[in-house]
């Protein structure tokens, strides 16, 4: 469509694309598209094993997060499953039963190409309530070879599609698997074993034997039966499912439209993920795919060949954006199939700049221009239109600069605020100093007693809304930095101080939001929002932080659950020039640890220590966190001195520090020490691992297990999932040196739990306690090796002394008295400091060997005892290895 005003704007060639479609438009285009989709499989002749044909059986919406696409993808999913918004028309296509399958990509959701594939089948599974045996079969296989031991109704239980579908397709799997062993007159123990079955029937389909002659048509299922069943296999299995829903009888002909939603979170660098996916849908041309994203899907895009394995306008002529030789599924429309919903990503912001001023054939608008104008727009397809004016405007007199588009626009805000209610734009206003916001914050940080006004904005267009959210509404992008930056040309404009009373309201209403769910069971998806809205309405606004965030951030601290915070924007050094900077800077420091050397860490606490800008509360946090990175850094002379500093000041944080100095008396080798400290320390001190580390130290392994066990409960009982992880790594880390078989299943959760915690270095000691549990195998020195590279780049200089002590156990199993002796030097440098030094000791237990000197190591018990009982371990792991268990 034309834009009249630009075109009478200047004298060059104007285009305009259009950039919104409703949601109606949206249905009609999806029915639309799907009815073309049924008329063309049900055509004669057409053959969903065809791999060459053009696909045509995909739809793409796309637009910025937040936008409605996920919305829009449950309406869809609830439409083409029966329940259709009144407003939208009726369906246009006749034929088989529609079945609706969505499916969550995103990364929070963790679906993996497993879970795509089980979703799909899990779906069918119910829908023709029969098996389908050619890919039942390659599914079965598949799953014995990738997860031995794990059934696949547990699986399905896990993943909450036995919820979703019901118990269908593992019974109907089974009955595949038997059906095809008695048309082979298998044996009934023979037919319950899938490598055999398969073996069988491959031998059959390569004879054409006339009792597989239903199967043999699927020329492609014999080598699918006979490559290794690896996750590039199953990627290849939706073919055996097009081909069996291709031969389903009439009555239970279905055409399964699968909606792929969030498919943005597919992407990394090597698309490995997306790969996966697009060869699905590629092999399921007789399904139908309704993809949603942030941005175009590129897979027409012949750049990308070689990282895909279709790509190009002739493979997807409906997701081209220019013309090609295959009719596009709308004739005289390249690209058909993709459709912009809401505000526009930055990739089409560019395009659509590109695209809207065009002189001889060329964007008028220069591609660094481009960008600013994207970047300042949020997408906003308003300011994209306001900024293509002014650059026709400033190049009547001058060439315009990418300067010259580095601010918002005053008109745009006047659009805004064109048809508010004087309260609507206080509260518009009030939360243009959040990031997000509810009614209730919105109402107390605009200083109102009603919500009404609050309401009434939401329902407003620049105002989007997430259901989902913590708090849902947040406001526009590019309305926020027009409010904040350009509110001085409107008539009714705030003063300074007006927008400080403001964020004053909006900080005492998230206090009081966070001291209404503290307790008993406080949430931390809200603790984290406050505090990462909090600290940035103190930092920029100069505000005296309240009690509230000190709480906050101890409550933060407390359970070893490292969220990222909002980086302060004040450099450190200099920038630190109010609490809220240094307290801002301490929590990101604490936080950040876990992906950054330790050494930076302890400067970085160091500097915030050195402003005196922190309270004496918070300074005993940055004292403690300072002193651990100390620890970290096998500084541990320094970390006592800290510790000592903060448990002397009998603080919030004193508990924690007589644990810490509990442990560097462990690690000192003072054992008794350690244990005399385990009564005074409760679960606030987390005894109970203290106490475990003791023991397994000592290979006293059923003590270490019973404490870890009842630390784990502790921690289970009280929601402390961070506390749980460390001390399940932990457990684990004791049974791998007495027990390998039970060692496995607990580091099978010791890997699961610290996921999206943070936990680096509890992640890496996990990766230690596999190294033992092997120990004895083939691998675990190079294994040790490729560790001790991440430790060093972690800057957790300790863990070397836990893999030197892996590899002494390894070496001691194999009776490697050479590359013993090396670990043994090896143990030796690294604990000259005398902290660890135990782990010489231990080292020379295992392999029976003497001291070469007294010792300075403080057991709890007997030496010789101690001796005995490492000893004993390695004994234990080479009978288990011999007797080959």
């Amino acid at each position: 469509m034309t834009d009249l005003r630009t075109l009478f704007s200047s004298n060059d060639p104007i285009d305009a694309s259009e950039a919104f479609t409703n949601r109606e438009r949206q249905w009609e285009l999806v029915a639309t598209a799907l009815a073309d989709h049924l008329r063309r499989i049900t055509a004669p002749g057409f053959d969903p094993t065809d791999l060459e044909a053009p696909r045509t059986h995909v739809i793409v919406f796309h637009g910025v997060g937040g936008v409605g696409k996920s919305t829009l993808q449950r309406k869809l999913e609830a439409a083409l499953g029966g329940m259709r918004p009144a407003q939208w028309g009726e369906q246009v296509w006749t034929g088989p039963t529609i079945l609706p399958v969505r499916i969550d990509l995103s990364r929070s959701a963790g679906t993996t190409f497993e879970d795509v594939v089980l979703t799909i089948r899990a779906a069918l599974a119910t829908a023709v309530a029969r098996p389908l045996p050619a890919f039942d079969l390659a599914l079965r296989r598949y799953w014995e070879a990738q997860h031995p031991g794990d059934p696949l109704d547990a699986y399905l239980e896990r993943g909450g599609l036995i919820s979703r579908f019901g118990k269908a397709l593992p019974q109907q799997t089974q009955a595949a698997l038997s059906d095809v062993a008695q048309a082979l007159l298998l044996p009934g123990t023979v037919g319950s074993a899938v490598g055999q079955v398969t073996g069988a029937l491959v031998g059959a389909l390569r004879e054409r034997r006339q009792t597989v002659r239903a199967l043999a048509a699927c020329t492609r299922l014999a080598p699918l039966l006979e490559s290794e069943p690896s996750l590039e296999a199953l990627s290849f299995y939706p073919h055996l499912l097009a081909f069996e829903l291709h031969r389903l009888p009439e009555e239970k002909k279905v055409t399964p439209v699968i909606l792929l939603d969030t498919f943005e979170d597919t992407a990394d660098r090597h698309r490995d993920l997306e790969r996966l996916l697009q060869r699905l849908v590629w092999l399921m041309p007789n399904c139908f795919f309704v993809i949603s994203g942030r941005s175009r899907l590129q897979w027409a895009d012949p750049a990308l060949h070689g990282a895909l394995d279709h790509t190009g306008p002739t493979a997807w002529p409906g997701l081209s954006t220019t013309p090609s030789t295959v009719p596009s599924p709308r004739p005289g429309t390249p690209g058909g199939r993709q459709h912009l919903i809401g505000d526009l990503s930055p990739e089409d912001c560019d395009d659509h700049l590109a695209r809207r001023l065009v002189k001889d054939g060329q964007p008028l608008i220069s591609p660094a221009i481009r960008a600013v104008i994207t970047a300042r727009s949020h997408g906003l397809p308003l300011h994209l239109d306001l900024a293509a004016s002014r650059f026709l405007e400033i190049r009547r007199t001058r060439e315009p600069q990418p300067a010259d588009f580095d601010h918002t626009f005053p008109a745009l805000l006047a659009r805004a605020l064109s048809d508010l209610t004087p309260d609507e734009k206080t509260v518009l206003r009030s939360v243009a100093v959040l990031d997000a916001f509810d009614l209730d914050l919105a109402t107390r940080t605009a200083g109102l007693t009603h919500q009404a006004p609050a309401r009434r904005l939401t329902e407003r267009p620049l105002v989007t809304e997430n259901p989902y959210a913590l708090w849902p509404y947040h406001l526009h992008g590019a309305i926020r930095s027009a409010l904040t930056e350009a509110d001085e040309y409107t008539d009714d404009r705030w003063t300074p101080a007006d927008w400080r009373q403001a964020a004053t309201r909006a900080l005492t209403a998230l206090g009081d939001q966070w001291n209404a769910n503290a307790s008993p069971t406080p949430s931390r998806l809200l603790l984290v929002a406050c505090l990462r809205q909090g600290l940035r309405l103190a930092r920029d606004h100069r505000l005296d932080h309240p009690g509230w965030l000190t709480d906050a951030a101890y409550a933060y601290t407390d359970d070893s659950v490292w969220e990222p915070l909002t980086p302060p924007a004040n450099t450190p050094g200099p920038g630190l020039d109010t609490p809220a900077d240094a307290l801002a800077e301490l929590l990101t420091a604490i936080a950040r640890r876990q992906h950054e050397h330790r050494r930076h860490t302890a400067d970085r606490l160091t500097t915030v220590l050195d402003s005196g800008l922190l309270p004496a509360e918070l300074t005993e946090m940055a004292l403690y966190y300072r002193a651990k990175a100390h620890k970290d850094l096998s500084q541990n002379q320094a970390a006592r001195t800290g510790m000592q500093q903060v448990a002397d000041a009998e603080g919030r944080l004193a508990v924690k520090a007589r644990r810490a100095l509990a442990n560097l008396a462990r690690l000192a080798g003072d054992f008794p020490t350690a244990l005399a400290a385990v009564p005074t320390l409760g679960w606030k001190g987390r005894q109970h691992r203290v106490l475990g580390d003791i023991h397994w130290s000592q290979a006293d392994t059923t003590a270490a297990v019973a404490a870890f066990e009842t630390g784990r409960t502790a921690a289970e009982q009280r929601g402390a999932a961070g506390e749980r992880a460390m001390v399940q790594v932990r457990l684990a880390l004791a049974l791998s040196f007495a027990d390998p078989v039970r060692a496995g299943d607990e580091l099978a959760l010791a890997h699961q739990l610290p996921q999206g915690l943070d936990q680096r270095s509890n992640t890496l000691l996990a990766q230690i306690a596999a190294l033992i549990k092997d120990a004895g195998t083939a691998g675990v020195t190079d294994r040790a090796q490729n560790l001790q590279v991440d430790i060093e780049t972690a800057g957790l200089p300790f863990l070397h002394r836990f893999v030197q002590l892996a590899l002494a156990f390894h070496h001691a199993v194999r009776d490697d008295r050479q590359s013993l002796a090396a670990t043994i030097d090896r143990l030796r440098t690294l604990t000259a400091s005398g902290d660890f030094a135990y782990f010489t000791d231990i080292a020379h237990f295992m392999a029976d060997l003497p001291l070469p000197g007294p010792s300075a190591t403080r057991w709890t018990r007997n030496e010789t005892d101690v001796r005995t009982a490492w000893r004993g371990l390695v004994q234990a792991r080479q009978e288990y290895l011999a007797t080959g268990n």
